[in-house]
Formats: C-alpha cells, structure tokens, sequence
C-alpha cells in the first residue's frame, strides 16, 4: 500500500462521525432517500478514446486550481473547494490519469467555519509541497482568517488544524523548498506603493521556516504586474516555484479566471531574483482561438508543472467548457498536458492550438482503461448502504446539527429537514455532488414527507441566489410535487403536479447545455413536470463567483407564509 492508500476514506468517516454525533433526530421525521444515480453524457466524451491516450478533462465538472506534488511513484494533487465542506479534496495516482479521492484536507468543523459567507468564499488555490516525509499545504480562507499551512505525514490524514499567517497578505500562497535546505513562501499581493492600475498585483517572496511553520525575515517582490508590465497585466496570481539545471522557474497565471486567462513564466539563476520573463509568453492560454470553434475550452491557466520519474515534466491547469457564449454550470474544471522545454523554458501549448480532448498519456495504458467517476462519459450510482459517506459527496458550508443518517435505517439515507434553505448563508441539508457533465441525467427515489411544511426532493445548485429544486410536500389530503426556481432576485414556482402521498417517489431532470427537464415516475412511466428550463442560472457566468454547479438530495422546512 502506497502512501494514504486506505480501503475507506478516513476523511468520509470523520465526516459521518460529524455529522452523526449527538442525540437522535427530534421531529420533524427525516426524510428517506433510497438512492442516487448521475449519468453523463456529454458528446465530446463519446468518441473512442485510441490506446494509450487519456481523456481531458482529468478532473471533470468543480475541480478548479489544481496543484499537484510527486513523492515516489505517486501523484497528490488537491483543488480549491470554496465555501463547500470538507474541503480540499485530494486525490492520489500513479499515472496522473487515473485519480482515486483519498478524502479532503479541511475535515473536521474545528479546521475551519466559512458559516455566513457566499459559497465562492472561503478556501481559495491550495498548493501542496512535501519535503523529508511532511506534506504540507498552503492556501487562503477568503474573509474566513487569510493565509494558513496545515501538515500532515499520510495525505489521506488527517491534517493539521490550520497554522495561521497573518503576517502574509493577499492569496495564492505556494511554498517552495530548495536543495540547500531552505525553504521559501510565494504569494500573490499587492504591489508596493500605489497600485498604477485595477487588477495590478505583485508576486511576493519571503522564507519560510518548516519547523515553526511561519515566515521569517523580509518580502521581496519577484513580479511586479506581471511578464510584460508595460502592458499593464492584470491580477499575476496562483505563483509556483521549480528549479532546474540550475533556474529557478517562476510560473503564474495572468489575465483573471475567465476567457483571457493564461500562464506566463520567468526565470532566474537567483530565487531572490531578477526574474526574465519568457519571449514567447504566455505558454497556455486559449484566449486567441476562434469563439465559434466546436467544443470550445475556455479560460485556461493555473498550472502547476511536476516531474515524473522518467525526467518528463507534465501540466494540471484549470479550464472550463462552456456550452455557448461563456456559459458553463460544470464549473473550472482540472486538465492534463505534457511541457516541452525549449532552451530551458517550459512551454504547456503553443499559442493558437486548442486544449485537446484526447492526448497521449504519460505511460502505456490500454484503451478500456476507464478514469470514471472523475472524467469521461460513465453512470455513477449511491446505494446509501455504506458505513460513510462517499468521498465525493459534499456539504454547504459546515453542517451544525447532525442532519444526515446512513444507520437509522439501513441502505437509506435519512435526511433531517432543516430551516435553512439553499438561499440560506448556513447550511441547509443539502448533500452535494458535482455536476461533471453538460449533458447528464440525474435521479433518486425518496418517500414523500409525512408531514405539513416539509419539503424534499432533487436540488441543483449553483449559489444561494441561483439553484432549483425538485420537491414534493403535503398538501391537503394528497401530496404536491413542484418545481422552484431562484434566479437572482427573482422566486418562483415553475410547475406543479398532484402526486400520491403514499406511494415512492422518483424524480429525474435531464440536461444539456441550457435546457433542464424535470421528470417524476408515476408507476412504470415518467411524466415531465417541465420541459426545456432555461439553466443559464446555473452557470458561473450568470451568478458571478467561482464554483460549479452541484446536486443531490434536499429537505427543508418550508418557509413559514407572512402573517
């Protein structure tokens, strides 16, 4: 067994322990659900995958700013999770094609609280290092404390509770440790002096003491806007250091998180610089290519470069696919692609080539060699007959009571309606998974409430001022299922229908790109209870902010009517 190799994501049953703790569920009764399926469908994933080739994106759907570390025969990579918990996933391999989640870094509630902040708060750009048998991991809790480092020696943990470093601004931090024993501390921040223009950023350097885990001694800034100053860059962030034949290589992304995104580096035979910026910036970018091209890939940058045994250097970048315009509810999405060196500079793409779909892996791989449930077209099922929770299920924000049941009843999932909703800047009981596809079907089968003022159901949420939700509640001898939407400011009821109230029930909505359908089952047969909704709302375009759209079980109290 490698490195946090586990039968069982310890993080998943730290969770479940969480969120288990305390006395039994008072009423109202929880809701049960029996099942949860995800199918994707998307036809970029359709074509056959030739041998020895791997399929982009590595981490499909909410998977953003990816940074990655090799020890050994082992990859680790981790992402930035937001406002969602546990947070910061993070996944091992040994081809950096197939990706098994050991769990997440921030696991535990006493880690961190991002309770009353927007869901695109909170953990932004973690980067992971190792040196002599620690892994550490630095990141920023946006207006939820600023910069910390936690450890840890199993990277399935569990990790530390966080080291703060209120002395380091900004964001982005990244950590670096050099083959004469010192260690260094990068950052995105604001420059010195008066900023000459909006989005004008530094990159920042400081060392970095590993035993204390706190920074020591002065700040250097290393970039000063950016690669070409002149040109008057915009927000230099997401700041990487390597070291090689005697360079220090210095990689960041310019250009903001959205179509002009790209990756710029620079170097220097001094790690406190100066730093000469590479003649053929950017080495990534996709804001060049034509916006009518098929299955665009947009937003491209982030990368953080690692080195496999062999001597080849490989890149994980952030991007997004978006279905028209700059529309897309999968989210930033983790990528895949070789780096070629050219007279000691890396480069990741040339300018004008498209991010490919398909590329040839890193080692020699049969072409059946499926990396389901992480990219690709595959169905993906959750019995709820687990000890945990499966690692790929997550949570708004950190629950405060324990709303979620996997041992009341065997092979349900029994969930605790809660007051809070999915407008609320609590957590509402909601269990989460990623939306990984544009087009996907979805499903569950629950039993309809039991009583008045509680409703239950399917959720799709991409914030708490845009999302749907499938429900179906009490209402009068019978039961109702209806369909709400929240798109900014506007709330409304989009459609009903009478259902039985004691029957199961099984609900479904299907997509692709903008178009959402919503189904039940009545009997044998489906029936729509509304076609062709419009899913601009959940895209990150339309509701502004970071993440990607999420979905999965939900039960709520209703709101009490105004008197």
């Amino acid at each position: 067994m490698g490195i946090g190799q586990t039968c069982e994501s310890r993080a998943s049953a730290l969770l479940l322990g969480v969120l288990l703790s305390g006395s039994a569920f008072a009423e109202p009764a929880p809701v049960l659900f029996d099942w949860f399926e995800y199918t994707g469908r998307d036809a970029a994933f359709e074509q056959p995958l030739p041998e020895g080739h791997y399929r982009n994106p590595i981490l499909a759907g909410f998977y953003p700013d990816p940074s990655i570390v090799r020890v050994e025969d082992r990859y680790y990579l981790v992402n930035s999770s937001f406002g969602y918990f546990p947070g910061i996933p993070i996944f091992e391999s040994r081809d950096l094609v197939h990706w098994t989640q050991l769990g997440h870094v921030i696991d535990r509630p006493e880690q961190l609280d991002v309770d009353g902040l927007r869901i695109s708060r909170g953990i932004f750009a973690p980067a992971i290092e190792h040196h002599d048998g620690t892994f550490y991991l630095v990141t920023t809790a946006v207006d939820a404390g600023g910069n910390f480092v936690v450890t840890a020696t199993d990277p399935a943990g569990s990790w530390s509770n966080p080291h703060w470093l209120p002395e380091v601004d900004g964001i982005d931090p990244s950590l670096f440790f050099d083959d004469d024993g010192s260690a260094w501390l990068l950052n995105n921040g604001a420059p010195e002096g008066t900023p000459r223009y909006d989005g004008h950023r530094a990159i920042w350097l400081q060392r970095f003491d590993p035993a204390a885990l706190r920074t020591v001694g002065p700040r250097r800034v290393l970039v000063d806007g950016g690669a070409d100053p002149a040109t008057n860059p915009i927000w230099i962030e997401g700041p990487h250091l390597y070291k090689r034949d005697g360079w220090y290589l210095l990689t960041s992304a310019e250009g903001g998180t959205g179509p002009q995104h790209s990756q710029v580096v620079l170097r220097s035979r001094d790690i406190q610089g100066p730093y000469e910026a590479y003649a053929h910036n950017p080495i990534l970018t996709q804001r060049d290519l034509p916006a009518d091209r098929p299955a665009p890939i947009t937003n491209a940058g982030h990368a953080d470069l690692v080195e496999a045994p062999d001597g080849r250097w490989w890149a994980v970048f952030l991007a997004s696919r978006p279905y028209v315009g700059n529309h897309y509810n999968t989210g930033r999405e983790t990528f895949l692609l070789p780096v070629e060196w050219r007279d000691g500079w890396p480069t990741i793409l040339d300018r004008g080539q498209a991010i490919p779909y398909a590329a040839p892996a890193p080692a020699a791989m049969p072409a059946a060699a499926a990396q389901a449930p992480l990219a690709g077209n595959f169905t993906w099922r959750d019995d709820f007959d687990g000890p945990a929770l499966d690692p790929l299920w997550t949570f708004v924000r950190v629950p405060k009571t324990p709303w979620a049941d996997l041992a009341a009843q065997p092979g349900q999932l029994a969930v605790r309606p809660l007051r809070d909703g999915l407008d609320s800047l609590h957590s509402p009981a909601f269990l989460a998974r990623r939306q990984q596809h544009l087009a996907f079907e979805a499903s569950t089968a629950l039993a309809v409430p039991t009583e008045v003022g509680v409703s239950a159901g399917l959720a799709l949420f991409q914030g708490e001022r845009h999302w749907l939700f499938l429900g179906a509640r009490r209402a009068g001898q019978g039961a109702q299922l209806f369909l709400e939407r929240h798109d900014g400011d506007a709330r409304d009821i989009v459609a009903t229908a009478a259902i039985a109230a004691d029957a199961p029930l099984t609900l479904k909505v299907v997509a692709d790109g903008a178009h959402y359908a919503f189904a039940y089952k009545d009997g044998d047969d489906w029936r729509w209870l509304a076609r062709d909704v419009d899913g601009h709302l959940l895209s990150t375009e339309s509701a502004g902010g970071f993440v990607g759209a999420t979905l999965g079980p939900h039960a709520r109290l209703d709101p009490e009517p105004a008197e």
